[in-house]
């Protein structure tokens, strides 16, 4: 009893000092982790380049799909290797580990010879990079989380851990301003050639920092009185999965959280800017400067829900924000189509679009790495229409007759690009874009939206109340896994849903809503994939999902 009693008196003394550098070093790392994650995708098109690019087509469609896996669909299984290691080792110890390693795999592709030195081992290389990145950010969520949310006060749970949850956002921010720094000092054809490279390398800088600011950390209170009193878990993955009572949980944060936390997510911070760029066919300077504005004005949020979260509670904010977005999301990209390209919107109404095909002609465009051509008559049809931003409707053909486009009173015949080779295809499809594009723009469709008559302002608005919609599942959602689970498997239960929704259901968000889009042609179809998701998040916590605001995380 005495030594629970001075294990207890430990772990109130500890969160009542550093919270400043408890919070700030949990953040930084992470923000240095997302930093490394995303400058891939932002420079993807110069990573193919230079490793994908002396592949045979079928080689280089398995290595883009392998590195594309390693960005979402390995996170999870990091969640479980590091989870596991973080209620074996310690919180500190583990999210060490996975700075340390999503640092050097990044700094590794900074430094990595390209196809044209090492030939296959570039790519092979490269992916290997990549799935220890993925690996490592399945990682370091969990311990940043499960390490703030232990050491904070009674009444500031939420508050504590809504930090990390600005993390994401900040290290976007962070690496489009490196890669903007170094493309705007050196030229476009220097970055292109070799200093796409210095982002990379940065990392190697950022990593020091955050290294010696996470040294200087002692061991969560919570993880240390376990140990004190040998109440560790020995078997975390069996304990938290193998056990109904603890995979029930696990299964309801996942439903009753994380997926619908994952699709608000995706859809108000990156289906937005495709929406914004890809269909309503923004300027992508523009785009970014629109999306960079919202994202200032809503990070605030994520902490003021995190503290508001403490008042009322972590479900409501959560769940209230996930019905919100799916009630208003078709509203809001109808007026986002009519506040960024109103040219467009006039245009879809006044000359309505059919494609008449028949229906076995008809792909289901699901192409996660880009690497599929889809070459069918109804499927060049489509897939150009729907890359254009055009909305159409369906008609059925007889069947074997080739697809055909209606647009107002005029038509403009696709063509079957099966037979021909990947060049001849190319070349065709090319001819025969300009063909329709002309016929689109007759109609009056435009090419791209005009920036003049872009109403900023309202774009903006519109824009930032999806962020808040981001805020208010993301804000809270840190506190409420922590409380969730039992201390001794917390690291290893609540990585796991967090990363499913938030690698799969999130990360696939964007090539479903496209693939959904081309099948059916209405350019706002693929938001029924949040929408839906949602809506049984907010159902299935409503129902199921106990609010565990001010619960004992010590135990």
């Amino acid at each position: 009893m005495a030594q629970d009693a001075v294990a207890e008196g430990r772990v109130g003394d500890v969160r009542t000092k550093n919270h400043r550098l408890i919070i700030g070093a949990a953040s930084a790392g992470t923000v240095f982790e997302w930093y490394d994650f995303y400058l891939y995708g932002s420079l993807a098109g110069f990573i193919t380049q230079h490793f994908f690019s002396g592949v045979n087509e079928t080689t280089g469609y398995i290595f883009a799909l392998l590195a594309f896996a390693a960005g979402f669909a390995v996170r999870p299984f990091g969640a479980l290797v590091f989870g596991r290691l973080g209620d074996l080792w310690g919180r500190k110890n583990t999210f060490l580990v996975t700075m340390l390693l999503m640092g050097l795999s990044t700094f590794a592709v900074g430094l990595l010879p390209g196809y044209d030195q090492i030939g296959v081992a570039a790519p092979i290389a490269l992916i290997l990079m990549r799935l220890l990145q993925g690996l490592a950010l399945g990682g370091e969520y969990g311990g940043a989380a499960t390490y703030v949310a232990e050491h904070a006060p009674p009444g500031k749970r939420g508050l504590y851990t809504s930090w990390i949850q600005t993390t994401a956002t900040l290290g976007l921010f962070l690496s489009l301003i490196v890669i903007l720094l170094v493309r705007t000092m050196l030229g476009e054809e220097v970055f292109k050639a070799w200093a796409w490279r210095i982002p990379f390398l940065v990392s190697s800088v950022l990593l020091g920092v955050s290294l010696w600011i996470r040294l200087r950390l002692n061991e969560s209170p919570v993880f240390q009185k376990m140990v004190d009193e040998g109440t560790t878990s020995k078997k975390p993955l069996t304990e938290a999965f193998g056990e109904w009572k603890n995979l029930k949980i696990v299964i309801l944060a996942l439903a009753g959280l994380t997926a619908g936390q994952a699709v608000v997510w995706y859809t108000g911070q990156f289906y937005a800017l495709f929406f914004l760029e890809k269909t309503l066919k923004v300027d992508g300077a523009l785009t970014n400067t629109l999306i960079a504005v919202a994202l200032l004005l809503g990070t605030p949020f994520f902490v003021v829900f995190g503290w508001l979260s403490d008042k009322i509670g972590r479900k409501p904010i959560i769940l209230a924000g996930c019905l919100l977005a799916a009630v208003t999301y078709f509203p809001i990209f109808n007026a986002l189509t009519v506040a960024a390209n109103p040219v467009l919107a006039v245009a879809s109404a006044s000359a309505p679009v059919t494609v008449i095909a028949d229906p076995a002609d008809c792909s289901f465009q699901f192409d996660p790495v880009g690497k599929t051509a889809f070459t069918s008559s109804c499927d060049v049809a489509k897939s150009a229409l729907a890359t254009a931003g055009v909305t159409y409707e369906n008609q059925v053909a007889p069947a074997g007759a080739t697809a055909v486009i209606r647009i107002g009173g005029a038509e403009v015949r696709s063509f079957d690009g099966r037979p021909l080779a990947k060049l001849e295809f190319a070349a065709a499809k090319a001819d025969w874009t300009k063909m329709l594009t002309a016929a689109l723009g007759e109609a009056g469709y435009p090419a791209k939206a005009d920036p003049e008559k872009v109403n900023k302002p309202a774009v903006v608005g519109l824009l930032f109340v999806l962020m808040l919609y981001v805020t208010m599942v993301y804000g809270p959602v840190a506190a409420a896994l922590v409380e969730m689970f039992p201390a001794r498997i917390r690291y290893t239960s609540m990585s796991l849903p967090y990363h499913i929704g938030n690698g799969w259901f999130g990360g696939f968000l964007p090539t479903t809503a496209f693939a959904m889009v081309a099948a059916t042609g209405n350019i706002y179809f693929g938001l029924w994939y949040p929408v839906v998701i949602a809506l049984a998040t907010a159902v299935i916590g409503f129902l199921f999902v106990r609010e565990m605001r001010g619960a004992n995380v010590d135990d």
